[in-house]
């Protein structure tokens, strides 16, 4: 049995077939307006400058802990992440200084490394501090911190900074580094958290006396 001819195609539907491939071909190729998710700004714009003689030694580029991936993280979280800070941030943990500052407060933390802590306190004074004495932890801890966000460069400007207990600290630029008061050098300055800066110290700042060598080395 023969079958009728196909009919043939209306102009106006022929045409139309002809012009959706054309526009389909246009929007791929020619719409700025929507970038590629995976696309990244320029490095330049998003990798925070962190500057001293111990950042080499730290994570970088792309490893765990890098400043680019901390400046996404809370200031308790970054400072997890830091290798040399273990001391400092289990002392903050355990007081909840940083968790008793008003939401949404900008903070500046003066972190002392665990070489630092080593040199300072003896292992039974430190894990007293730890257990028994969470009050001198708090004072202690608060020597470390300062009210507002500040970069390091913003700091030495001002040739001063006053820490949330009170205590007024001089701040002077020597060479790579910078000096606070005449205790610590900065050796890492300017990592960046959320509402954070922190500035890695090589010394213990605070009035608490020095009891290392007088019994176990602190951790």
């Amino acid at each position: 049995m023969s079958h009728p001819a196909t009919a043939p195609r209306h102009p106006r539907l022929r045409a139309l077939g002809l012009l959706v491939p054309t526009l389909l071909l246009a929007a791929c190729t020619s719409n700025p307006a929507t970038p590629r998710a995976d696309a990244q700004p320029p490095a330049s714009t998003t990798t925070p400058q962190v500057t001293g003689p111990l950042c080499a030694a730290l994570p970088t580029g792309t490893d765990p802990g890098n400043p680019t991936f901390l400046a996404s993280q809370p200031a308790d979280e970054a400072l997890r992440w830091i290798p040399t800070l273990t001391t400092f941030e289990a002392a903050l943990r355990t007081s909840g200084v940083l968790t008793d500052l008003p939401a949404g407060t900008g903070v500046t933390i003066l972190a002392p490394t665990d070489d630092a802590f080593a040199a300072t306190f003896s292992e039974d004074n430190w894990d007293d501090l730890m257990t028994h004495h969470t009050d001198q932890l708090r004072t202690l801890l608060k020597a470390h911190l300062v009210n507002g966000a500040h970069p390091i460069d913003d700091l030495t400007t001002a040739g001063t900074t006053t820490t949330i207990d009170g205590t007024a600290i001089t701040v002077t630029r020597t060479g790579p580094t910078t000096r606070l008061g005449d205790r610590a050098d900065t050796v890492c300055a300017d990592y960046q958290a959320t509402n954070a800066r922190i500035h890695i110290i090589n010394a213990v700042l605070g009035p608490l006396p020095v009891t290392a060598g007088t019994g176990h080395r602190a951790h």
